[in-house]
């Protein structure tokens, strides 16, 4: 699905996008019309004139495609060199595709112009810190900003630059002045902590990182950046002989992040009595740090410019930053370009702790590129290079699943299980929910069940596992009662998830309760309103209730929206005929008769392809990292997210 987010570059991000990020939605097909319309239009570039050129940029930009947006962009403005609007975007297009040196040039003309007037100064100040020029850096961006995230980012900048310039008391005192919202100190504690170090001043180090470990609960706001602060008290410990204060940091980020790379990779190295490099140390680092904390606490859907600018500013400063890399990588993978990803994953240095991270989400790219034979081969290798590196399996089965191959798909899962052995945590629920879902497409009901219910005692009110397993239940005419209230449990839980409220009210067409169907498939439509199978069900609901034009309507829109292929002539032939009468499940049932014993025809599984609603997708853009849970934080799970984007 493409996001139409570059309508223009403001000059600065509001506060609203930071605490309740939105985006306007363009429907896949609108999208893949605008992406041949450029193709076209990129076919015949000198046949364009100033018009057709500005309007292919503008497509291209709206559709991701910030290469052939800087292309048009550049063409527009060889029939207009003045155009200043063109300037904007092309000058933005530029940064977030990585051209810094490019984009530079045009940010020198703009620094004046309100519009682009901060983000203009912010490329400036990053060009004058990567040639050591602090002084100049140190003027260029207003502490004054009454947005709170520019103030916090310019702030915050001007103290690396002040750093560089040898004035780190007078730095390090305006970071510990600064006053804001409730979310600024995950951010002000861990820049005077990376300062003091970085001067040293290791007990005042010692002291900031501490603060803001010990109040994991606004670390929440900017996950990335609280765990950079344990590692970072981990490993100053660790110099100084401290290896059991350095453990305990650790543990505290464990507890936070759940099996997170760097931490286990920093563990060892503690471990073996090692000394950890100290990370940030000079003004270019601290600067890169910056917009690498302020652009992952963003990174989530509506946000994605701003996040790309952000990351690609950080890389232009500090080059290796693996964990840049791979939020970059992961973000511009999620824009639609997977071939510039995997050259992203690729610049993740091998010695790194993250190179593994980006070696999956490679693997992972490949097959959203339909090259599935490669992303396998890459998939099976890295389990073979470490067997009892869960999140392999993980990324391997997800690209099983998208291949259908369902029997490979169980194995990969169960050897999982097995792998972890008799004592499974919390983190590992989902390989037993994958492992149900292979076993439920095989048709292996009883199996499937077990896993499910095995995954909910992993993790109690899972809505996602509470979806699959009520919507299973009712499909096969089994527990209906039970299977309903996990399903509204789960839409209780992710009341904003379009295809978990799809799942209840298709739930409540399968009963045959047709307008209660229609009630919350039309609200599933408002949070999903251009996928096919949601626009689908409610035009099968709308015709159960005699509203015969409004079906027709919504299998038309469906139709329009890229369905499956294996929907789109079923929705064909109900444009053509109509729905026959409908026949529900038997009520019944849901008073006991026969409790626990599926219909005959339905008993070896649950494999309706209508179940759309158990489609895994959750809201957020939590999978930046294979170790996050997205629309996008190293405190949770994104490898889960991320394959769940693909079922």
């Amino acid at each position: 699905m493409r996001r139409n987010m570059k309508a223009r570059f403001a000059a600065s991000v509001t506060l609203g996008v930071f605490l309740s990020l939105g985006t306007a939605l363009i429907s896949p097909a609108s999208g893949n019309a605008q992406a041949t319309t450029t193709q076209e239009q990129a076919a015949q570039p000198n046949f364009m004139g100033f018009a057709g050129a500005y309007l292919a940029g503008r497509t291209a930009d709206i559709d991701n495609d910030t290469q052939r947006a800087i292309e048009f962009y550049s063409k527009a403005l060889e029939f207009d060199p003045g155009n200043t609007e063109v300037k904007q975007r092309l000058m933005v297009a530029l940064f977030s595709g990585g051209r810094f040196s490019e984009g530079v040039v045009l940010a020198r003309e703009l620094k004046e112009d309100p519009a682009v007037a901060q983000i203009s100064r912010l490329a400036l100040m990053v060009e004058a810190t990567s040639k050591r020029e602090y002084r100049k850096a140190a003027k260029l961006l207003s502490v004054e900003e009454s947005n709170p995230i520019d103030r916090l980012l310019n702030t915050l900048m001007n103290a690396w630059a002040e750093f560089g310039d040898g004035k780190g008391e007078t730095a390090l005192n305006n970071i510990l002045a600064l006053e804001g919202p409730p979310w600024y100190p995950v951010f002000t504690r861990y820049h005077a902590g990376a300062m003091a170090q970085a001067m040293g001043k290791k007990a005042e180090a010692r002291k900031h990182f501490t603060d803001l470990i010990a109040d994991p609960q606004s670390g929440s706001a900017a996950p990335d950046t609280y765990i950079r602060a344990v590692m970072a008290l981990a490993g100053l410990e660790a110099r100084e002989g401290n290896r059991r204060a350095a453990l305990d940091a650790l543990s505290a980020g464990e507890d936070f992040s759940p099996s997170y790379a760097p931490l286990a990779a920093l563990r060892q190295v503690i471990e073996e009595d090692g000394k950890p490099n100290p990370g940030v140390m000079t003004a270019q680092q601290g600067s890169a740090a910056v917009l690498f904390t302020l652009g992952s606490a963003l990174n989530r859907e509506g946000a994605e410019e701003t996040v790309a600018v952000y990351l690609q500013f950080a890389r232009t400063l500090d080059p290796n930053d693996a964990a840049t890399l791979v939020i970059l990588g992961s973000l511009t993978e999620r824009l639609g370009n997977a071939e510039e990803a995997i050259e992203i994953y690729e610049a993740v240095p091998e010695n790194s702790p993250m190179r593994r991270v980006s070696e999956l989400q490679l693997g992972l790219a490949l097959a959203d590129l339909g090259r599935n034979g490669e992303a396998k081969d890459h998939l099976k290798a890295l389990i073979a290079s470490d067997p009892r590196d869960i999140r392999s399996y993980l990324a391997y089965g997800s690209v099983l699943s998208q291949d259908k191959d369902y029997v490979e798909m169980a194995l990969t899962y169960e050897t999982a299980i097995s792998v972890i052995g008799p004592a499974p945590t919390r983190n590992d629920w989902n390989l037993f929910f994958q492992a149900g879902i292979a076993n439920e497409r095989l048709k292996q009901w009883p199996k499937a069940e077990a896993f499910f219910k095995r995954a909910l005692e992993l993790f109690p009110d899972q809505p996602q596992v509470m979806n699959y397993l009520g919507y299973s239940w009712i499909d096969m005419n089994i527990n209906l009662e039970e299977g309903m209230d996990l399903i509204r449990a789960a839409v209780d839980l992710r009341p904003n998830d379009g295809y978990i409220v799809d799942s209840l009210g298709w739930a409540h067409y399968r009963l045959g309760e047709y307008e209660d169907a229609v009630r919350e498939l039309e609200r599933a439509v408002e949070l999903r309103p251009a996928d096919p199978t949601i626009n689908d069900h409610l035009g099968d609901a709308y015709w159960q209730v005699g509203r015969e034009l409004e079906a027709t309507f919504q299998w038309k829109r469906a139709l329009s929206n890229d369905p499956p292929e294996d929907l789109k002539p079923e929705i064909e032939r109900k444009l053509s005929e109509g729905l026959p009468e409908a026949e529900s499940v038997v009520p019944a049932t849901a008073n006991g008769a026969d409790k626990g014993k599926a219909p005959a025809a339905t008993e070896s599984g649950a494999g309706d392809d209508k179940k759309s609603g158990l489609r895994l997708v959750t809201p957020g853009s939590e999978h930046a990292l294979l170790d996050r849970s997205f629309h996008q934080s190293a405190s949770a799970d994104g490898l889960v997210q991320r394959i769940n984007d693909r079922h």
